[in-house]
């Protein structure tokens, strides 16, 4: 059940009713995942040790510039939603005093504002909209929220700030997939998601005790202002090393390769051929024969 609709949800019912649909929520979804047959993937054709097996999703993901730039998004995602998540309850009942509807509205607001990012985007992506755009303007917005939040003087003005967070997490994280997909060969996308998965949660474990510990010792003013900063760093460091071009397809060279590999004939053929080398264009991951993105 998406926090979203559980949040709406318990405007209208107690936990313990919720609870119940989320157990049944579920049970229904093991079953599911049973009856699914997922399709087998090609291992990578490399021999590489266990270390290198291991290490083979984090090389890829940082060699990567586009995939360098969402691991820097990640960190703006992760400060300000350590803030919703960590700190809503405090804002709410402690700073407003309210109570428990308007917590769970307050979470339905946020919920909202993710999902119309998750629906209106696949359609806007598939038109002149690109990844980097959206993923950047989701930046924007959400160190917007972490500034604007402290000066909300009620509920109400609140919630369209909450709205504001979820509209940017949407936008940062429903294009992720896209980059990762695009970024390796379908046999290293396992470990390629897993590196995400690894590399996201350390900013998480960051974010959410400096939530929290700096929410009891320091107030709420002075907590979304320093998690800003990560934030703003976060979506610098995602301007810079995310390439504004970021091309389907790079023009290369390659060195050392003999005359009959079948890789010189990627991307339609050499553009320029010589006794050193050759030059290509294509879509470029990082594999065995692109162990370094292009320059």
């Amino acid at each position: 059940m998406s926090p979203a609709i559980a949040a709406a949800l318990l405007g209208v019912m107690g936990f313990h009713w919720l609870f119940g649909l989320n157990a049944l929520g579920f049970l229904a979804s093991a079953v599911l995942v049973v009856s699914v047959v997922l399709p087998s993937s090609k291992p990578p054709t490399t021999e590489e040790g266990a270390l290198g097996r291991t290490t083979r999703g984090a090389r890829i993901f940082l060699a990567t510039p586009r995939l360098r730039g969402l691991l820097a998004l990640d960190l703006t995602v992760a400060a300000a939603g350590a803030m919703v998540i960590v700190n809503t309850v405090v804002l709410v009942r402690a700073g407003f005093g309210l109570g428990e509807r308007e917590v769970a509205w307050t979470l339905a607001t946020y919920g909202f504002g993710s999902m119309v990012a998750a629906l209106a985007l696949p359609r806007l992506l598939g038109g002149s909209v690109s990844d980097r755009a959206a993923m950047l303007t989701g930046g924007v917005l959400l160190v917007a929220g972490l500034l604007v939040a402290p000066l909300a003087p009620s509920w109400p003005v609140l919630l369209p700030v909450w709205a504001l967070l979820g509209l940017g997490n949407g936008l940062v994280l429903t294009p992720s997939g896209r980059l990762l997909r695009r970024s390796a060969h379908a046999g290293d996308r396992p470990a390629l998601f897993a590196a995400h998965f690894a590399l996201s949660h350390a900013c998480w474990l960051v974010a959410y005790p400096l939530a929290g510990w700096l929410g009891a010792a320091a107030g709420m003013g002075p907590t979304f202002l320093v998690l800003a900063l990560p934030a703003i760093a976060g979506l610098g460091a995602a301007v810079v090393l995310w390439p504004r071009g970021d091309p389907a397809e790079v023009e290369h060279r390659h060195a050392g390769l003999p005359a009959e590999h079948p890789h010189r004939e990627a991307g339609g053929g050499p553009i320029e051929a010589g006794p050193d080398g050759f030059r290509h264009r294509h879509a470029v991951v990082i594999d065995d024969l692109h162990p370094r993105w292009p320059r």
